[in-house]
């Protein structure tokens, strides 16, 4: 066996099929693909396509749960838009490191409460905020997306108008 030891900079100049092939080996290595799809929804579940007014009716219900708020507003970071109908993706690998979380099964933790809120929310218990590939990506709507994004902003522009 080698070992080979790359610096973050090689990582992220190498080509994306590198970068993706390094991730797949890594989370791999961690055990992560297999905890990423049993988490999937159920083929009767659907992505929803929330709305501002749903973050903001979801938010109460996460609030105690400061690590799942955390994840939740991690969707305010631009991802990646792929497939038709399109679907943001998210790494799960880069949800763990931004939110400081200790593992892929935490920020799984996150997103599950994150979906049953939202279930509660919509009434409907097939809804879902988010799903998994077997890539380790978190997947939401576009709309979802720009919606976090909004409620992130409106938040950050009152705490500065009372602070200041």
């Amino acid at each position: 066996m080698i070992g080979i030891t790359l610096s973050v900079e090689q990582i992220r100049s190498a080509p994306p099929d590198v970068r993706r092939w390094i991730e797949h080996e890594v989370m791999t290595a961690l055990g992560v693909a297999a905890t990423a799809p049993a988490a999937a929804s159920t083929p009767a579940s659907h992505l929803v396509a929330c709305t501002v007014d749903d973050v903001t009716a979801l938010l109460p219900r996460i609030e105690g749960f400061l690590p799942a708020v955390n994840v939740l507003f991690e969707f305010s970071r631009p991802g990646i838009s792929m497939g038709q109908p399109p679907v943001m993706q998210f790494r799960l690998m880069d949800i763990l490191h931004h939110t400081r979380l200790q593992n892929i099964g935490q920020v799984i933790e996150c997103l599950d409460a994150i979906n049953r809120a939202l279930a509660d929310v919509r009434r409907d218990s097939s809804a879902r905020f988010c799903g998994f590939d077997h890539e380790g990506h978190c997947l939401i709507a576009p709309q979802t997306q720009a919606s976090v994004a909004a409620v992130w902003q409106d938040m950050t522009a009152k705490a500065m108008t009372t602070a200041g």
